[in-house]
């Protein structure tokens, strides 16, 4: 396999886009991938997008996304995954350059989820959980991720006080954040007091609805050094993992099996790299509670320790391990077939030294984790400044 980098990153401000389509938000973000990148050409493309059938009634983005482009013809394929779409996307076209198959690759990832109402917006998102067992029986997103966080909080000890910092974490990121939906920061008291949405999990434990579209361009490290734009950021590992998709089937909702899966699968490609090794980490923070069940599962603490470290600071910008410097799904916003797209967008900038306000110094290796559903499935990618 050749090695890959990303040459270029493109994404818009995300939040409720009332006047842009589907289509137009997209090909934005894909268009400042290419200028960034500098290329006058790509050979395939990959959109990461979990349902427009339902968000906007509209399938078929492989046609739709590459004519409204301008480049009709060229190879493009839709990847579905839940909300990790966006991941899958990217480690698609960083497959198909490691390979040989093509040289110069987009991965973009879309959702435009406003054009819907709540209930809409709950039963397209409901599809990324088991049907016949959970959808079918009232549950939802907020549900589920409240069932994972009472069985931490019942097992490990974890407070509603530390799930309130992950928020506080990633809002005070994401208010440095220019394209972030909700770019402000907040208080624990805001959090703690905000409305309930299904015991113990309240409104500002929760991601929101969001419209957004984030690209990115891959090509072989040979070919990024030759073109010379911007310094080459290698992916370094991929990996990819999957669980069953109902939470009452799991030995344990507590862990999150396919994003340690996967972990260990990118750790591997990279060299053996590993938690400590990482200078700045994106992850799923669809609820609170799952970006405690994340950092577990990443290595990066024990089992039962992601909510006293969130309290600590430990994964504060200045922290040991700087999490979600983006502001993360809860502040920048989840576009859910976007989000792992994004991600990998705001790595890059870190390891370019561009993060402006929420650089952090010297930031070399970074990793993404992205996961569909409760953690159904989940993709992990390492990237390195070359």
């Amino acid at each position: 396999m050749r090695d890959v980098a990303v040459i270029g990153v493109g994404i818009n401000k995300w939040g409720e886009l009332w006047e842009h389509s589907l289509r137009d938000i997209y090909v934005d973000a894909a268009l400042k991938a290419i200028d960034d990148a500098g290329v006058d050409h790509i050979d395939s493309m990959y959109v990461g997008c979990m349902s427009s059938g339902l968000f906007v009634a509209q399938e078929h983005l492989s046609s739709l996304l590459s004519d409204y482009m301008g480049m009709s013809g060229i190879p493009t394929t839709r990847v579905e995954s839940a909300c990790a779409s966006g991941g899958l996307a990217i480690r698609s076209a960083f497959l198909e350059v490691a390979s040989g198959m093509s040289e110069i690759v987009l991965a973009g990832g879309v959702e435009k989820m406003n054009d819907v109402d709540g209930g809409g917006a709950t039963y397209a998102l409901a599809t990324a959980a088991d049907q016949e067992y959970e959808a079918y029986n009232g549950v939802t997103f907020p549900g589920l991720y409240a069932l994972i966080a009472r069985a931490h909080m019942e097992k490990y000890g974890t407070t509603r006080e530390q799930m309130a910092h992950v928020a506080v974490k990633n809002h005070a990121n994401g208010a440095l954040n220019p394209e972030a939906q909700f770019p402000m920061k907040i208080t624990l008291d805001t959090v703690l007091n905000s409305v309930a949405v299904a015991d113990p999990l309240r409104l500002m434990d929760c991601s929101p609805v969001t419209d957004g579209a984030a690209a990115v361009i891959v090509c072989s490290l040979e070919m990024a050094k030759k073109l010379g734009k911007n310094a080459p950021v290698r992916i370094a590992g991929s990996g990819m993992g999957t669980d069953t998709i109902a939470l009452h089937s799991r030995s344990d909702m507590t862990f999150l099996n396919s994003t340690a899966v996967a972990a260990e699968k990118a750790y591997a490609m990279a060299g053996g790299v590993g938690p400590r090794d990482i200078d700045v980490t994106e992850v799923h923070d669809c609820f609170t509670i799952a970006e405690i069940c994340v950092t577990e599962a990443l290595g990066y603490f024990e089992k039962g320790q992601g909510g006293p470290a969130a309290a600590s600071g430990a994964t504060a910008r200045d922290g040991q391990f700087p999490i979600n410097t983006s502001g993360g799904l809860k502040s920048k916003g989840h576009p859910v077939g976007a989000t792992g797209t994004a991600q990998v967008v705001e790595i890059v900038k870190q390891l370019r030294g561009e993060a402006g306000d929420r650089q952090i110094k010297g930031a070399k290796r970074g990793l993404t984790q992205n996961m569909g559903g409760t953690g159904g499935s989940s993709v992990v990618h390492i990237l390195e400044a070359d």
